[in-house]
């Protein structure tokens, strides 16, 4: 049995066999990976009382946060 709404027929768009486009990552899973690691290391020194390596991490952590944001706002979608 074929059933009718009644109205128009639907139009149908050509179907690409082609995978969709894939974004390039950039420098992000490296942000990523630097931020994981300084933040493991700024525990780490912080807890042995390596307090400049410390500062070192924790600005290294700050620095690929900051450029982790400034990536996500200039290439985000409107």
């Amino acid at each position: 049995m074929t059933y009718s709404s009644g109205g128009a027929e639907p139009t149908s768009t050509p179907v690409s066999a082609s995978p969709p486009a894939v974004r390039a990552s950039g420098p992000r899973p490296l942000l990523w990976l630097l931020l994981v690691v300084s933040l493991a290391c700024n525990v780490v020194s912080s807890t042995a009382g390596y307090t400049w390596l410390g500062i070192g991490a924790g600005l290294g952590a700050l620095a690929s946060g900051t450029a982790l944001i400034a990536h996500h706002y200039r290439h985000r979608r409107s």
